[in-house]
């Protein structure tokens, strides 16, 4: 008999950590079994049921979990990252497509042996929209998921039609095949800029908010990417997984789309030197823009209108701006730099 469980994928990371945290502290849900190319850090890993060390590109890996799970619902965090994408756009593709495709086959198999869908929650991000120039975005304002998304990165056009998938796998798989009508249940978060106090940033296009914090804190200059009055909208690491969750709790029919905006703030990167220096008076903050780099986050909507998450599952995030940096980012940040 098949062990039920949740399959987390990319587990290894921040977000990953958390919701492992959660799940194992819930009673009544099915144990975690993770899938990472690299494992599990060995301070998480007595949460989980399994860890299975492998490639969301091995299908017999896959098959493998179906043969010895009824996973009950999938969170595919695995992905090749925006930066690294543009240096590996077609690995990036293979990544973060097929691997997509890979899980959302496993799970739609899944679906049809237990009678039930497999909820698939997918982590989708602001990469996907593509703001032609500074003045639409300055008159565009909060800007839904319907509008503007023509992504100008791979990373973006992957996340992108990986919500198409995410739709198609859900109403439309097989649609021509004398087949039964028992799909996924795709629900999909698209983030803005996170920002975590915990896990150090790693370059992406969005990090220049946590690379400030954490130069200040360890003492060195710092020379930011973008301009002064550069501005998207951010949350930080404990709302993105809160998001995650929520989504994944919300029943089925109140959701009335299958991708959902999420936000939190939406301040100017001379706002976060302003709220840096207020913290660690004597980092050294400068703004040499990068001109590629510039023009990717410059096509990102300043602000984004989360009003469908807020109305169909009660998204709300805990932490505003100040909240944000007073209770969460700065004393985790000094505190990691002081030992």
């Amino acid at each position: 008999m098949r062990t039920k469980a949740i399959l987390i994928t990319g587990a290894n990371g921040e977000v990953g950590h958390g919701l492992i945290r959660y799940l194992a502290e819930q009673g009544d849900l099915p144990p975690v079994v993770v899938l990472d190319i690299r494992g599990l850090d060995d301070s998480i890993r007595p949460y989980v049921y399994e860890t299975k060390v492998g490639d969301i590109l091995d299908t017999s890996l896959l098959d493998t979990l179906i043969n010895e799970y009824e996973i009950e619902m999938v969170f595919h965090l695995a992905a090749l990252l925006s930066t690294h994408s543009e240096f590996n756009p077609e690995v990036a593709h293979r990544v973060n497509v097929q691997g997509t495709v890979n899980l959302l086959h496993m799970a739609t198999a899944q679906s049809r042996l237990r009678g039930k869908a497999v909820k698939f929650i997918f982590p989708s991000s602001i990469a996907v929209y593509g703001l032609p120039d500074l003045a639409t975005k300055a008159a565009a304002g909060a800007v839904t998921e319907d509008l503007y998304t023509t992504p100008t990165t791979m990373y973006g056009c992957n996340k992108l039609y990986c919500e198409h998938l995410g739709r198609y796998y859900s109403f439309h798989y097989q649609q021509l095949a004398a087949t039964d009508d028992i799909h996924v249940d795709f629900r999909a978060v698209r983030f803005p800029g996170l920002i975590s106090a915990l896990t150090m940033p790693t370059g992406g296009t969005s990090d220049y908010a946590p690379e400030m914090l954490h130069a200040a804190a360890a003492g060195k200059p710092y020379a930011c990417f973008v301009r002064e009055d550069t501005r998207i909208p951010f949350m930080v690491m404990p709302d993105a997984i809160k998001a995650l969750l929520n989504l994944a709790e919300a029943p089925a029919e109140q959701l009335t789309r299958r991708i959902y905006n999420v936000t939190s703030f939406s301040p100017t990167a001379a706002e976060l030197r302003d709220l840096t220096l207020s913290a660690f008076s004597n980092a050294q903050i400068t703004f040499t823009p990068h001109q590629k780099r510039q023009a990717i986050v410059d096509s990102w909507p300043g602000d984004v209108d989360d009003s469908a998450a807020r109305q169909d599952w009660g998204w709300w995030p805990d932490y505003d701006l100040r909240r944000a940096f007073d209770e969460y980012l700065i004393p985790q940040i000094a505190s990691k730099y002081q030992k």
